[in-house]
């Protein structure tokens, strides 16, 4: 079963989609099985990272801008150097996460939420879900 939907971005940073997920889980009415969350984007991510200490969070985003700073010189300079250094940055932490359900919710650790990576801000985007049921 396919499912979507929309969120708009104001700022790049970590989003926590789990609640939006975990109620179209519940309108798939999946059980058991798998569930696929994906973007359709290549300046966005999808992650699993603790929630609990907000600060950590910030760590986890300005790591990775350390890593890969918008800088101007990058080879690719279609759109802006934010755009070039989000390519660069989603490619690496990725489109997609593959979770395990079981009874109706995904399984995530008691200290793991998802979050939707917005490299590129500000958009409209989409988030994509899979449902695989076991039978």
């Amino acid at each position: 079963m396919s499912l979507s939907f929309s969120l708009t971005t104001e700022r790049n940073g970590l989003l926590d989609i789990t609640d939006a997920v975990q109620t179209l889980l519940k309108d798939g009415r999946v059980e058991a099985g798998i569930v696929l969350v994906s973007v359709p984007h290549s300046t966005a991510s999808i992650t699993v990272t603790s929630p609990w200490d907000p600060l950590a969070l910030e760590d986890v985003d300005d790591e990775l801008r350390r890593l890969i700073p918008t800088r101007v010189d990058f080879k690719h300079q279609h759109d802006t150097p934010q755009d070039a250094a989000g390519h660069v940055k989603a490619a690496i932490v990725g489109h997609s996460r593959t979770l395990i359900v079981e009874n109706g919710q995904m399984a995530l650790g008691h200290s793991q939420r998802l979050y939707f990576w917005e490299f590129d801000a500000p958009r409209t985007r989409h988030v994509e879900i899979q449902l695989v049921a076991c039978r």
